[in-house]
């Protein structure tokens, strides 16, 4: 049997990356989630009580009830834009790539936002809804107006790109506590748009629940990012061994001829095409001879 303190060091060490499955609670959840999305969806087009609701709370008017929060929550809504908050989670992410030697932090950030400007993106360009600052009618739906506040990005975005960091957690204590601050940014956010006007209470519900979607959906493109590892390391591998072996250009550098006369060794003629001139060994080589007695053994020159 383990102690406790044994229990508490197995859930905190971490473990390696696991890729997780798209099991049947997961599709349960998905498929619920789904059905509410369909559901708010429904409810702000046929004008039912999600419209209502909005139009009483744009007309309470929040920012005009609490003003003393306003510029707090001007600086907080930033950690819903989606430019700030992925180059920090980008960063951060980049950081434990290099670190545990594998490209799936990013891969998985790229993915869970390529799903999400395609998804929310196309609701809002579909649905055209106009904000509460540019609503026209009161108890209106303000659809297909040539809006793009229809779900909330926002909230979406807070959802993703904080939870990724759950997503992504190693040990279960990690991803637990990550998943609470995930969900709490995400609902601070979402309900600061609401406080400042700029979006219906209806949209940033539908934000929530399309960022939870892509969340959900993460398992099934597990496999495909995978082999966009596979292939990108294998690409990286090539590049790397075809600049290794680029030939450099080195200057020929002279090799001596050993087998030259001894005045020439070393002097890096072999090979250069040059003749030595007759003789030009062999001077080095003659011993003088007596004195009055020329080198060839006949008479020396007269003094």
């Amino acid at each position: 049997m383990r102690t406790n303190d044994e229990l508490v060091q197995a859930e905190e060490r971490p473990t390696e990356p696991v890729r997780p499955r798209m099991t049947r609670t997961r599709l349960g959840i998905f498929v619920a989630t789904s059905v509410v999305y369909l559901a708010i969806v429904v409810g702000v087009l046929t004008t039912s009580w999600p419209v209502r609701f909005d139009w009483q709370v744009m007309l309470f008017r929040p920012y005009k009830q609490w003003p003393e929060i306003h510029t707090f929550l001007d600086y907080f809504v930033v950690l819903g834009q989606r430019g700030p908050t992925a180059v920090a989670v980008a960063a951060w992410l980049g950081w434990r790539t290099y670190k545990l030697g594998t490209l799936r932090p990013l891969l998985v950030l790229g993915t869970s936002l390529l799903l999400l400007n395609a998804t929310v993106g196309a609701a809002k360009i579909g649905m055209g809804r106009l904000g509460p600052h540019y609503a026209t009618s009161i108890g209106s739906n303000e659809m297909f107006a040539g809006g793009d506040i229809f779900p909330s990005g926002h909230t979406a975005n807070a959802v993703v790109t904080w939870g990724v960091l759950a997503y992504l957690a190693t040990t279960p204590r990690t991803r637990r506590v990550a998943s609470v601050i995930a969900a709490l940014l995400a609902l601070g956010v979402g309900m600061t748009t609401v406080y400042l006007g700029t979006h219906w209470m209806s949209d940033v519900t539908l934000g929530w629940t399309a960022g939870l979607l892509v969340l959900l959906a993460l398992p099934w493109f597990e496999a495909p990012m995978a082999r966009a590892e596979v292939w990108l390391l294998a690409l990286w591998r090539r590049v790397r061994e075809r600049g290794a072996l680029v030939p450099v250009p080195v200057a020929p550098v002279p090799v001596a001829d050993a087998s030259g006369p001894p005045g020439v060794r070393g002097s890096g003629l072999r090979g250069s095409g040059r003749r030595l001139p007759a003789g030009a060994g062999c001077a080095a080589t003659t011993r003088p001879g007596p004195p009055g007695r020329a080198p060839g053994g006949g008479p020396g020159p007269s003094r």
